[in-house]
Formats: structure tokens, C-alpha cells, sequence
């Protein structure tokens, strides 16, 4: 089976965002920085899941994951309003997550 774009695009972004991470102060690396990290890996594995639960238990498990990204979605922005991430990173980002976040909705919106 071929992978689902949504789940490409969160890779991309979480290879990305792990970079940025090297570059967090230390305090911030290991409180926001692995908050962020944690909400990214949470809903890889709530989409991954979805990819392959029957299609009942799919809404469900794409409902989880749009939460878990609208968590991760706020503390990206914290980390910008912090000065933890800068501009040009965070433009970056928040691109991505604007995409994954079409991607989403879309496949949300398929099931309801």
C-alpha cells in the first residue's frame, strides 16, 4: 500500500521541526520542545492507525488527531511568541501545518 500523503507530509514536517529543534535553549528543549515533538509523534500514530482501522473506527481516530494538531499548532506559535522559534522558521512551519491541516480537514470531512 502506497502512503497516504498526509502521513508524507507530517514525516517532512517532523523531520524538519527535529531540526529546529537542536536549536531550542536547553529549558525550552525539554519542556516546549518535546511537548511539540510528542504532539507530532501522537498524531502520526492516531493517522497511521486510521490508515488502517475499519471504517468505523477511522472518524474517530482522525477526530483524535485533529486535536492532537490543533495542540500542536499552539505551541508552535508559543514557541514563535517566545522568540524560541524565529520568523523565517516559523513562516516555515506554520506552511506545513497549514497543508497537513487541508490534508485533515479533507479526509475528515470524506468520512462524515
Amino acid at each position: 500500500m502506497q502512503e497516504l500523503p498526509i502521513l508524507h507530509k507530517l514525516t517532512e514536517f517532523y523531520k524538519t521541526f527535529y531540526l529546529y529543534l537542536a536549536s531550542f535553549p536547553q529549558k525550552d528543549k525539554y519542556a516546549l520542545g518535546a511537548k511539540c515533538e510528542g504532539y507530532i509523534i501522537s498524531t502520526l500514530e492516531l493517522l497511521l492507525a486510521a490508515e488502517y482501522a475499519s471504517k468505523n473506527q477511522r472518524l474517530q481516530l482522525i477526530q483524535q488527531a485533529s486535536v492532537k494538531f490543533d495542540m500542536l499548532k499552539s505551541f508552535i506559535r508559543i514557541a514563535k511568541e517566545l522568540k524560541i522559534l524565529d520568523q523565517k522558521k516559523y513562516i516555515r512551519l506554520e506552511a506545513e501545518l497549514q497543508e497537513i491541516g487541508r490534508q485533515l480537514g479533507g479526509w475528515q470531512r470524506s468520512l462524515s
